[in-house]
């Protein structure tokens, strides 16, 4: 198998990161690193060349080359990607302007947009919590790994500009009720008023390692505890933490529990959805033996990643490995071209979750999305 070993794991992961971003490698000059630019085309799939999964994923997988390579220039790479997306995504579509409520002091306080080809429209532009929670794990990541704390500070200035658009109160001085799925550019209006199955559970964990680098950094403690609260009691309303049979769901609670996986409710879940996996991954399982037109790659890498940071015994990590093997053979120009960027990033993220975990600092846990 092509990628049965770290040597090749890491070439294919390269790989895969240049279709997306373009011909990058460790000899490339840190003078040239500084001014790059994300391409467009392909780009990481979105409204002008910006989608921010995408781009979430891209900037920890660049922290994750800087490790495979020993290489500081795919930090630096990273550092140029924020930038890009802030510009971008944390402007109005015609760039004309920052998104409301946004200065030139705090760039993010507006929020960022997903990042559609559509402005409007059942699939149009937007925020949603779930792809900025993962933005602001990635800034922080990146803070960690650069030790820059002005990465943690825009992820801090993100998570408590976006937290009372998502969590809804009867009341102002309410606990929080519920939360909604996707609101508008402007955060202004709910645009999906149901709830994120994983959001709350994502928001609790993705602020309290925020909270733990600032005090890794010496940086105002406690500077989250009121948002952590909140998502604390919504998570742990009735039927909310349950294990989904999506595979990227499923990859993505996985991931979270990871994080925190000493905790009851991480451990739970996290073992639940390790029977889910081996279920739907199993080799003759309803998804396993349809074509590949009928399934999308990038969940199921959702899957691996989630099963190899959490921890697989040899049978799963049999058919984590299956999966990979079965979609490299696809991901090239064939590849729906709208779903190819996302496709060939999860791909990379579930070949190497990467990260360390510094057993004398364990604000340092998951530097990348996962702890070896």
């Amino acid at each position: 198998m092509a990628s049965s070993t770290r040597a090749n794991r890491t070439q294919l992961f390269q790989k895969a990161t240049q279709i997306v971003y373009g011909p990058l490698d460790k000899n490339l000059s840190e003078e040239s690193a500084r001014t790059w630019t994300p391409p467009d085309n392909p780009g990481a799939g979105g409204h002008r060349g910006r989608y921010l999964w995408t781009d979430a994923f891209g900037l920890v997988n660049f922290i994750t080359l800087s490790k495979e390579t020993s290489s500081p220039v795919y930090l630096t790479l990273a550092k140029r990607l924020a930038e890009t997306v802030h510009s971008m995504l944390g402007r109005t579509r015609d760039g004309s302007a920052r998104l409301p409520l946004a200065t030139d002091a705090e760039p993010l306080k507006g929020g960022l947009r997903i990042g559609k080809m559509d402005a409007f429209g059942s699939d149009g532009d937007g925020q949603y919590h779930h792809y900025l929670t993962l933005w602001m794990f990635s800034l922080d990541r990146l803070a960690l790994a650069t030790q820059e704390i002005v990465y943690h500070r825009l992820a801090v200035q993100l998570a408590k500009a976006i937290h009372p658009h998502f969590v809804i109160r009867t009341r102002q001085d309410s606990p929080p009720a519920r939360m909604v799925w996707k609101v508008s550019t402007d955060l202004k209006s709910v645009l999906v008023p149901s709830e994120g199955h994983l959001d709350a559970a994502t928001g609790f964990v993705v602020y309290r390692l925020l909270q733990q680098t600032a005090e890794h950094f010496g940086d105002s403690s406690g500077v989250l505890e009121s948002e952590i609260a909140d998502y604390r009691e919504l998570m742990g309303g009735s039927g909310k933490l349950h294990v989904s049979n999506d595979p990227l769901d499923l990859g993505m609670g996985l991931w979270m529990c990871h994080l925190f996986r000493d905790e009851e409710w991480a451990r739970t879940l996290g073992d639940q959805s390790l029977d889910v996996a081996r279920i739907l991954l199993a080799e003759t399982s309803s998804l396993m033996t349809r074509g590949a037109s009928r399934r999308l790659a990038f969940r199921e890498f959702g899957t691996c990643m989630g099963l190899r940071c959490y921890g697989t015994d040899e049978a799963l990590e049999a058919r984590v490995a299956a999966v990979v093997q079965f979609w490299e053979k696809f991901l090239d120009e064939s590849t729906d071209e709208d779903l190819r960027p996302i496709s060939l990033i999860m791909f990379a993220s579930a070949l190497i979750p990467g990260g360390e975990l510094d057993a004398e600092d364990p604000t340092l846990i998951s530097t990348s999305l996962m702890v070896d």
